[in-house]
């Protein structure tokens, strides 16, 4: 099973990046240019649920650029959106203001395991040892 991502009431978060080492970044810029040398957090903002656009930041700031700090969703992120955030490599998700926690966490909780590699786990599933039998395929 994989990490299960944090996930933030809009009311408990302030708008906007905040911290020293904290990127806002715009969901129309390219990941590749930034410096990211000392930063511990990076916010990708969904200004609407139907823009997917900051799963491909995600995934880029994840697999290609090697990035290890926290990634967070942000904008109009709702609970049916959690499972793609968390393979594509969030961390963290600050719910829209009218999403019910709990309805995300049960959300969260309808998969345990993916047949396909992720941002996360990029072997797939038919490549991994058996865990019944532990034999390698």
């Amino acid at each position: 099973m994989q990490n299960t991502i944090k996930l933030i009431a809009a009311s408990a978060c302030p708008t906007g990046a905040t911290g020293q080492n904290v990127i806002e970044l715009a969901n129309d810029a390219d990941p590749r240019g930034l410096n990211l040398g000392g930063v511990v957090r990076i916010d990708l903002k969904f200004p609407k649920f139907t823009d997917g656009r900051a799963y491909s930041q995600a995934f880029l700031l994840r697999r290609r650029l090697g990035f290890q700090g926290e990634l967070r969703a942000t904008g109009d992120v709702l609970a049916d959106q959690l499972q793609q955030m968390q393979r594509s490599g969030f961390d963290s998700a600050v719910l829209r203001a009218d999403q019910d926690l709990a309805v995300a966490r049960r959300q969260l909780a309808y998969f345990d395991s993916f047949y396909q590699g992720d941002a996360v786990t990029s072997e797939p599933l038919f490549a991994k040892p058996d865990t019944l039998t532990g034999a390698t395929p």
